[in-house]
């Protein structure tokens, strides 16, 4: 299981704010079918929302545990039937030197007082 700190789990929940909930889990639990659809949430959007239909408030704890640890994610938050879950994505290696790709970056933005200078 991933840790956080303070500031970037903040800075999750503020991200996740406005997110919806990507996976449903009944009250039947986790099953194979479930964990592959949170992974494939995970792999392609980070940080995702999963909401649990689960009353017992204990069941609920261990199972957001329990879905943290066998993804390799980092727990977020926890308010009442929604978890939000973490997970970063892996670096991307590129096909001709096996380097990360890197984002190419503009140039700074300029405003007409600065070409006045």
């Amino acid at each position: 299981m991933l840790t956080l700190t303070i500031a970037h789990r903040r800075e999750l929940k503020a991200q996740a704010h406005a997110l919806n909930p990507v996976v449903m889990i009944g009250k039947s639990g986790l099953s194979t079918s479930v964990m592959e659809e949170l992974n494939r949430g995970l792999s392609s959007h980070e940080l995702i929302k999963v909401k649990v239909q689960i009353d017992d408030r204990i069941a609920r704890n261990e199972l957001f545990e329990e879905i943290c640890r066998l993804l390799n994610a980092a727990p977020v938050q926890h308010i009442g039937k929604i978890f939000v879950i973490y997970r970063p994505k892996p670096e991307e290696t590129d096909k001709h030197g096996g380097h990360p790709s890197k984002k190419k970056t503009s140039a700074p933005f300029r405003t007409k007082r600065s070409f006045q200078n």
